[in-house]
Parts: structure tokens; sequence; C-alpha cells
């Protein structure tokens, strides 16, 4: 016979750490032990008992999470109505806007110098113009001019001061507002904003006004108005 027809002895069985090992004789040989003795088994809850604790434990996560929400909720609603600035902007919000020529204009005739901003009208057009100036010269729309003022909005007396970057933002809005007529894409036109100051506006200033103006100087020799 070849021997390499003949199959592997086989394995001992693998030992394990629950079967003692017997010395000598056959497993049926084995002595019993002398004595045994049973301790009373641990407690330990069943797996159903152990399962029906996880239903009860997200449960009441669950509810604590809702009221956390709702309650977040609650807060965030509380503070939006009475965030600081809120009275502020309701109360500034309300003006008036004027974005056409409307009577009492400067007053005729033109030119006519040493106007104050309190008095500028929409539709004025302003040679050699400085937004800085205490005074101003009005002149005819249809002679050469550097600025018209095309929109103005007036905030009401009552008014509490909005602050800078709210003033910044609603002159922004007003020149959006402003409404341009053909003659305005003749010349290269830019928008500048004025708005109060804190002084000025205790002072009773509460206009904000949007111009158009040419860098070229008095350059712009017709109204850029509808």
């Amino acid at each position: 016979m070849n021997h390499q027809d003949i199959p592997p002895k086989p394995a001992l069985p693998p030992r394990t750490g629950s079967l003692p090992t017997v010395q000598g004789g056959d497993a049926g040989s084995a002595p019993a032990p002398e004595s045994v003795t049973w301790s009373q088994p641990r407690q330990d809850p069943g797996p159903e008992k152990r399962a029906n604790r996880r239903p009860a434990f997200w449960k009441a996560f669950l509810i604590v999470v809702i009221l956390a929400v709702a309650g977040s909720l609650v807060w965030l609603a509380v503070w939006l109505n009475s965030a600081p600035g809120t009275d502020t902007a309701k109360s500034a919000a309300p003006g008036v806007l004027q974005t056409a020529v409307t009577p009492p204009a400067t007053p005729q005739p033109l030119p006519r110098d040493g106007v104050a901003p309190a008095d500028y009208a929409v539709g004025d057009c302003f040679k050699d113009f400085d937004p800085q100036a205490l005074a101003s010269t009005v002149v005819p729309c249809d002679t050469g001019h550097s600025a018209q003022l095309v929109a103005t909005l007036h905030y009401p007396d009552s008014a509490k001061y909005p602050g800078a970057d709210p003033l910044k933002a609603k002159a922004l809005e007003v020149c959006q507002a402003a409404k341009l007529g053909p003659a305005a894409k003749q010349f290269q036109l830019n928008y500048q904003r004025s708005y109060p100051s804190n002084t000025s506006w205790e002072s009773g200033d509460r206009r904000v006004d949007c111009y158009v103006t040419a860098d070229g100087g008095n350059v712009i020799n017709a109204s850029v108005l509808p």
C-alpha cells in the first residue's frame, strides 16, 4: 500500500479550561470528588427585565429633549420681542420717503447761493457740490452742475436716534428707491448718501438724502429725474 494513501492520524481533542485533565487511566475511571459545595446563585435580572429598562430610559430622554426644545423656542420668542434696539427700530421705521419733485421747491430765481442742507428739496441741482459744506449753490438743472438730490426720507420728530449703521443702511434703501429718468444714462454718475450724525440728530436733523453726483465736476446739464 502506498503510505501516501493512509489517512493522517486524528489529532487529540483540544483541552478546555472547563474540563480538568485526569492523569492516568481513562475518563471513566476518574475518582469522584469527595465533596461538592453549592453556593446560592446571584440574583441577576433576566434578559427580559434588563431589556425592559431601555424603553423607559429612551422615553425619559425624549421627554427631556422635547422640553428643552420647547423652552428654547419660548426663550427665543421672548428675546426677539425684547431685544435691544427693537423699540428704536419701531420708533425710527416710520418716515416719509420722497422720490419726486413736489412743492415747495427751492425758491426762485436761481442760482441761489448759501442754501442750507435743511432747505434742500428733491430735484435741486447743485454747482460745485460738497456734501460736508454748511451751504451750497442751487442752480437750474439745465445748466452745469455736479450733483442732484433725487430722494430723501424724513424721520418723525419723535423718533429716537437709530445709530450710524442703521442710518447708513436706510440711506442705501433711499438710493435704491430713487427713480431716475432717461437723462441719467447720458452721464457717468454715482450715488452719494447723506444721513444725520448723533449731534445733528439732537439738533433736529431727521433727513436721509440720496444724491447723484459726477466725479468730473459740473458736467451734468439736465435733470436726471423723470
